[in-house]
């Protein structure tokens, strides 16, 4: 605060309030459709400084308000607000091992169009992507806000996010991430980690990835391909990778293959020294190691018991994605739509 008699700056002003409009976007974008009793209570914001927030929000068409359904209850309802997803969206795109997806993502989170096609060979991937993405521009003549793609693997263009926002007429490069640390923003944000601050995805596809989110936050590493959980060696001598070393856990897991209780077998071995180092509260299983931790539950929980630590498994949940194949998509829009949620107003303008 500042001292007292001081006048608080008109800047100071602006930016509280570009801030607390984040918030409530922000709320109602992740919640769903929320009363104004629920975001005063929620956000810590007086009644009247919601009501005007939301004025604000609906005034530049990213939010609706309406009545309530009748409760039954005593006293004036509290309006609802609403995101306005056809009129606000975001693309998002993934780079699979062995497909390409598009979707148009509605502000709120669902899903209003979607493509899927076969990864071409060969290594340049726009025109195909920038193709995807153009099917799904809406009908009504509106804009997308932004786009994002997940990327499989630690093999990426560095030109990509560029190449593709010029082809997708963005005034802004398009922004680049790993499949598997999306993949976990997105079960973190709307799925299966929702209010769990420590979190491990780990996605199947290309070998196998992790996502973390550490304190609330993703963490990617210095150089941003952090996490690279199938190339833990779990036995040194053990099957070759193709990364060159021996007894990798993916390569360990895949010369399972065949033999799906060994392979989850594996699978527990190398989570249990994931949940030795990282202390989580919840693991997600993403991609194919979702069917895997399905038909082999007893085997990884086994030894995960025999090999972790009781303090550092103690209260973990284990759960299969609850957004499934799409937390990529999902967590690709999350990532495009963070400008719009950072400064509704400036971004909705421009």
């Amino acid at each position: 605060m500042p001292p007292e008699g001081d006048v608080v700056s008109v800047p100071h002003q602006e930016a509280v309030r570009r801030r607390n409009l984040g918030a409530v976007l922000r709320y109602v974008h992740l919640r769903g459709a929320t009363s104004r009793a629920e975001l005063t209570s929620e956000l810590g914001l007086n009644r009247s400084t919601i009501g005007a927030l939301a004025a604000e929000l609906t005034a530049v068409g990213l939010v609706h308000e309406g009545a309530p359904r009748a409760s039954g209850r005593a006293g004036r309802p509290s309006p609802v607000v609403r995101t306005n997803a056809a009129g606000f969206s975001a693309y998002a795109l993934t780079v699979e091992a062995g497909r390409l997806r598009a979707a148009r993502i509605g502000l709120g989170g669902d899903i209003l169009d979607s493509r899927t096609v076969a990864r071409p060979s060969g290594n340049d991937l726009t025109a195909t992507l920038t193709g995807l993405a153009r099917e799904l521009r809406p009908t009504d003549g509106s804009v997308p806000l932004g786009c994002a793609v997940a990327v499989v693997g630690t093999d990426r263009d560095p030109a990509l996010g560029e190449t593709l926002g010029e082809a997708l007429g963005l005034d802004h490069p398009v922004q680049v991430g790993n499949l598997a640390d999306l993949a976990a923003l997105a079960e973190h944000t709307r799925g299966a980690a929702v209010g769990v601050d420590d979190v491990i995805h780990l996605h199947g596809d290309d070998g196998i990835s992790a996502g973390l989110i550490i304190g609330g936050r993703g963490f990617t590493g210095h150089n941003g391909i952090g996490a690279q959980a199938g190339h833990m060696v779990v036995n040194p001598d053990g099957h070759p990778c193709r990364c060159g070393h021996r007894g990798c856990w993916e390569a360990e897991i895949s010369a399972a293959a065949g033999d799906r209780a060994r392979a989850a077998l594996w699978l527990g071995h190398g989570l249990a020294n994931l949940v030795n180092i990282l202390n989580p509260g919840a693991v997600v299983f993403g991609g194919t190691l979702a069917g895997l931790y399905r038909d082999g539950h007893d085997q990884v929980r086994g030894r995960l018991h025999a090999s972790a630590l009781p303090a550092c498994r103690a209260g973990l949940r284990l759960s299969v994605a609850l957004l499934g194949d799409d937390a990529p998509l999902i967590g690709a829009a999350e990532l495009a739509f963070e400008r719009l949620l950072s400064d509704p107003l400036n971004t909705a303008a421009a």
